[in-house]
C-alpha cells in the first residue's frame, strides 16, 4: 500500500504519544473535498481547533496527516475518552470513486490491524463512540454500508 506521509505541523492537532488499540472509520461530511483538501484544512494556522485525524483516503490517495502512534482527538468521545486516547482516525473522503474510496479504506485498515495487531472487531464507527451520524456514507439501509465494509475485513478462508 502507498501511504503519503505528509504529516501536519499544527501543534494544536498534535496531542501526545498513542498506543493504537482501535481504528475508527469517518467520512468527511463535505460531498465537495478531496484527501488532500482535507489534509490541508488540518493543518491550517487559522484552523484554531484540536480536531484532527490520522489519515485521509480518496479515490487515488491514502495520506498519512498525523502518524498512527500520535493522539488525535476524532472520536468525540472527550479528551481521555478510548475513542480519543486510543483509535487512529481515518477519514473518508465523499468525493470521486466512492467504491475506490471505500477499497482503499479496507486496504488501510488491513495494513494497520497487521502493524498494529488490532481485531476486527476493534475497528469502530464514529457513530460507536459519539453517536453522531458517522460515516455517513455508509449509514444507508440501516447501516448496511457498515456491515458491508466490515465484511470486507474478514480473511477468507
Amino acid at each position: 500500500m502507498n501511504i503519503s506521509k505528509q504529516h501536519i505541523t499544527n501543534k494544536r492537532k498534535l496531542i501526545g504519544p498513542m498506543k493504537p488499540e482501535y481504528i475508527t472509520i469517518h467520512s468527511t461530511g463535505n460531498p465537495n473535498s478531496t484527501a488532500q483538501n482535507e489534509r490541508d484544512n488540518l493543518n491550517r494556522p487559522s484552523n484554531t481547533s484540536v480536531t484532527g485525524f490520522h489519515y485521509a483516503v480518496g479515490d487515488n490517495i491514502v495520506i498519512e496527516c498525523i502518524p498512527p502512534t500520535t493522539k488525535a482527538y476524532h472520536a468525540g468521545d472527550g479528551a481521555n475518552g478510548t475513542g480519543n486516547s486510543k483509535s487512529i482516525g481515518i477519514e473518508m473522503v465523499e468525493s470521486g470513486n466512492r467504491d475506490k474510496v471505500i477499497a482503499n479504506t479496507v486496504e488501510l485498515v488491513k495494513h494497520l490491524q497487521k502493524e498494529f495487531n488490532i481485531s476486527n472487531d476493534k475497528v469502530v464507527r464514529h457513530h460507536d463512540w459519539s453517536g453522531k451520524n458517522c460515516p455517513r456514507i455508509l449509514n444507508y439501509n440501516n447501516w448496511q454500508g457498515w456491515k458491508d465494509f466490515k465484511s470486507k475485513l474478514e480473511v477468507k478462508k
